[in-house]
């Protein structure tokens, strides 16, 4: 067993666990790592140059899932695991022996995800592991879509923006960059499914895309009016909320009209659950802009993502089900 070295024995007898600590153990228990090993290693490089051998898959796994939870770059997280004992601990780092990988290694990792398309992969295979612990039902599918900006400064080498990218109206607001497209499990509000697309794109015309295809229901917001009229959103009951002028219309006198309003209210109730995967992306993962140019890169990030959003909100079904397991 190999041993401590001073400075990680001294941050192990510290008097508080910080909130990143607790976070980074509970993630340690409910990543289905094995699963996820087991995706990529096929594909991953078994010998490198004379000299020096490739980094364990298990470790750049667990740095590329640092990079998406606390949204850095591959410099920052390099600087990051040399500055933190925490995140060393994690992906099980002892700089006393050896260094951290650098920006160019985990450069390398994202490329192979992205060339072999992994990250979907990674997302399915989580996806499926949540159904078998019973977490993912299938039955009902809300469908949302969310703006994530893009830089529109065109002081930059080409001087253009992303022409992949494009700007869009929301309200009185102008937006550029791209959407996510989510489909969201009625009942335990995972994400089962996911489109990335330029921001002009109609949120109604991906409605089918989302689907599951053996959902009985579907819940969408006023964007998605004419849903039901598709050829490839066939099959659920639709749900869709009605636009805000015409909300706005009904007289609150008429039994009628209280009976759409609570309709209403109960179908802003349901859809509630398809809000949580974005404020875990935008707030906690800090992920509100696009980091690369194309939406072929952004959308493989998004994959990862939403995959991790999953698990965060799984967490504490899933740690019940270890704890369970362990006893």
């Amino acid at each position: 067993m190999s041993q401590r070295s001073f400075a990680s024995a001294e941050y192990a007898m510290k008097k508080k666990r910080t909130r990143r600590e607790k976070f980074l153990a509970e993630m340690e228990r409910v990543v289905p790592w094995a699963r996820l090993i087991g995706v990529i290693e096929p594909l991953y490089p078994t010998s490198g140059r004379v000299g020096r051998q490739p980094i364990g898959v298990a470790r750049m796994l667990r740095m590329y899932c640092l990079q998406q939870w606390y949204g850095l770059t591959d410099e920052a997280l390099e600087d990051a695991l040399y500055d933190n004992q925490a995140l060393r601990d994690f992906v099980g780092i002892d700089l006393s022996r050896e260094s951290v990988p650098d920006a160019t290694t985990v450069l390398k990792f994202r490329r192979l995800l992205l060339d072999n398309d992994l990250t979907k992969a990674l997302f399915e295979e989580i996806n499926t592991h949540l159904a078998e612990q019973g977490l993912l039902m299938r039955a009902g599918t809300i469908v949302d879509a969310t703006i994530i900006a893009a830089p529109s400064s065109t002081k930059n080498a080409g001087n253009t923006r992303d022409r992949e990218m494009h700007q869009t109206r929301k309200g009185n607001q102008w937006y550029f960059g791209m959407k996510a497209h989510i489909g969201v499990d009625a009942e335990s509000g995972l994400v089962h499914t996911m489109v990335a697309t330029a921001a002009n794109v109609h949120d109604v015309t991906q409605a089918g895309a989302l689907l599951q295809g053996k959902e009985t229901v579907a819940f969408g917001d006023a964007g998605y009016c004419g849903a039901c009229k598709r050829e490839e959103a066939q099959g659920p009951q639709w749900h869709v909320a009605m636009r805000p002028g015409k909300r706005r219309q009904l007289d609150p006198k008429r039994k009628w009209a209280q009976l759409l309003e609570k309709a209403e209210q109960l179908k802003a109730s349901i859809r509630a659950k398809v809000e949580h995967p974005f404020h875990v992306i935008k707030n906690l993962f800090h992920h509100k802009k696009t980091r690369y140019k194309g939406l072929a890169k952004n959308e493989a990030q998004l994959f990862s993502l939403f995959a991790l959003v999953n698990l965060v909100i799984a967490k504490r079904s899933l740690l019940c089900v270890v704890t369970r397991g362990a006893s």
